[in-house]
């Protein structure tokens, strides 16, 4: 999902933690190994909202106060390790993190190929029948968007009346400029909504106009902190009826760990899709780590861990225009989450090897082969699939603006594409080394967007369309899934929403039970379900293996 130095980075974050205070349950776990005399930045939420009595005491133990975090009740601070058990020990506390690295989840790719993202999808019938996502706000919280031809309105709309359809820009760092210096967010804005202007329509986008609202929270590194991103999806909230913000992208990740209930980052994506916006997220790029023992299940980074928002793998489309051949791409993050077990993903779509608009930025200089037809650029991971989605979540809205969040994910899932192959084999051209994906439901999800069926699609629902989580049974070998902690969720409810429904027949049998242990977890299922279903484990502690890193710099052929 990253560079080979965040690779390396994210090895080092993951290090085993040393308990030097006692894991105190509200203290997360990376924060127990810091030096006691060193400052660190953290993420402090309180059950109410943050008080002037409890900025007062953080600065009485010589910290300072960064910024509130109105949106998930917490506020940032600058504080010496020593003091966090003290201060966890507050009964407003409700929990203390670091302010964790972020990093935009796509990877590299050096080849260049045809581009059949819209024909994957069937997202060119629905433009040809005139959903073009005018009308809807989409937030890009990303590396910035730099002004591009594509990103022009193709015609007046009632936000930018023509123009530059970024309707609204902040950089949440410093205050500075909100061009791309990256590459990574220009390319992101263009696959939900680039006209393709530059390419004669050929490279489109999924929306092509949108009006989009440009929250820049990664640097020219792609990497930023917890606290920035919450801070963009607060400021998306804030915006939502001004611009009218009906999705947010979140082409990015981290590693998890802790639970989605506790983790600030969930809890702020939770509070957007409770105020009535899509949030779409990257799965993550780590399928093929086996770090943990896991096969590369068990990877799904955070916030795609929140069982609210549509979490997004990524598909290769095989450099054809029919989407029958198209195949799981190895390096796509697998469910079920760590720690909650949630059933992840939700959806797949076309990631790799993705044609946009070129960006300025880091990107396109250190790889210049990437750059295709001067005004664009190649890139390839789950930070690609998951703007088909949001592109996708803005034609319906388009057609149907009174959709919930829960509809809008629940249309999607039911309505995707549900016939695949039992496995396939993808062979790293550099390492040599093969992957073999199972198409079970911790791959594919409920399946392959398909916009134009869940244009077509009437169903309707009452209640929540929360992730399910999994169980193993270790006397029986089966794993299940059932509605999560009791919650009334519409999978099972009835035959339109019924499991097997949802995620298809060959995924699901009986009475929820996913069918067949040995197409999902291949043929080391023992060792897999073992440390998946473990208390402890925290995958990535051992990032080793060149083969991660190839697919980062690569993608995959």
């Amino acid at each position: 999902m990253t560079t080979i130095r965040k690779i390396t980075a994210l090895a080092a974050l993951l290090g085993a933690a040393s308990l030097c205070y006692g894991q105190h349950p509200k203290l997360a776990r990376d924060l127990e190994d810091r030096d006691p005399e060193a400052l660190v930045n953290v993420i402090i939420q309180y059950r109410q909202s943050p008080q002037q009595s409890h900025i007062d005491a953080v600065l009485r133990k010589g910290g300072r106060h960064l910024t509130t975090l109105s949106v998930v009740n917490g506020a940032v601070y600058s504080v010496a390790a020593k003091e966090l058990a003290d201060l966890a020990n507050d009964p407003d506390v409700k929990y203390i993190s670091p302010d964790r690295s972020v990093n935009a989840a796509s990877t590299q790719s050096s080849a260049l190929t045809p581009d059949y993202k819209l024909q994957a999808v069937n997202a060119d019938i629905a433009q040809q029948n005139g959903f073009n996502g005018a009308g809807i706000g989409v937030a890009i919280i990303d590396s910035g968007i730099t002004n591009k031809p594509d990103l022009d309105s193709n015609n007046s709309n009632q936000w930018s009346g023509g123009g530059f359809r970024v309707v609204h820009a902040e950089n949440l760092i410093n205050g500075g400029s909100t061009d791309d210096t990256y590459g990574h967010g220009t390319h992101v804005a263009g696959i939900v909504g680039g006209n393709g202007s530059q390419s004669w329509g050929v490279y489109a986008g999924v929306a092509p106009n949108v009006s989009l609202v440009n929250l820049l929270v990664l640097d020219s590194n792609g990497a930023g902190t917890d606290s920035r991103v919450i801070a963009a999806i607060q400021r998306a909230i804030q915006l939502q009826s001004q611009y009218n913000i009906q999705v947010i992208n979140l082409s990015l990740g981290r590693p998890i760990f802790e639970s989605y209930t506790v983790d600030p980052l969930c809890q702020a994506v939770e509070a957007a899709w409770k105020a009535g916006i899509v949030v779409v997220v990257a799965a993550g790029n780590d399928g093929r780590n086996n770090s943990a023992n896991t096969d590369g299940y068990s990877t799904i980074t955070a916030p795609g861990n929140d069982p609210y928002v549509i979490t997004v793998g990524a598909m290769k489309t095989e450099n054809t225009a029919t989407r029958s051949d198209d195949l799981i791409a190895s390096y796509s993050s697998k469910g079920p989450t760590l720690l909650d077990h949630v059933v992840k993903p939700d959806l797949v779509a076309p990631g790799n090897l993705i044609v946009s608009v070129l960006g300025d930025g880091t990107l396109p200089v250190l790889y210049p082969q990437n750059i295709t037809d001067k005004a664009y650029f190649i890139l390839s991971g789950t930070s690609m699939a998951a703007p088909m989605v949001s592109g996708s979540a803005a034609l319906l809205l388009q057609q149907n603006p009174n959709l919930t969040p829960d509809q809008v994910k629940a249309r999607l899932m039911k309505t995707a594409y549900k016939n695949f192959p039992v496995s396939s084999v993808a062979t790293d051209p550099v390492t040599g080394i093969s992957y073999t994906s199972y198409y079970d439901i911790f791959t594919i999800g409920a399946g392959y967007l398909d916009v134009w069926a869940a244009l077509n699609s009437s169903a309707t629902l009452n209640g929540s369309a929360v992730s399910p989580v999994a169980s193993y049974n270790p006397s029986t070998g089966q794993v299940s899934i059932s509605s999560l902690g009791g919650q009334s969720v519409i999978w099972g409810t009835n035959s339109n929403w019924a499991t097997s429904v949802i995620w298809g027949t060959t995924v699901v049998s009986g009475d929820s039970v996913i069918w067949g242990t040995s197409v999902i977890w291949g043929t080391s299922a023992p060792s897999s379900l073992s440390v998946i279903w473990g208390t402890s484990v925290i995958w990535g502690t051992a990032v080793a293996s060149g083969e991660t890193s190839t697919a980062v710099i690569y993608g995959e052929q």
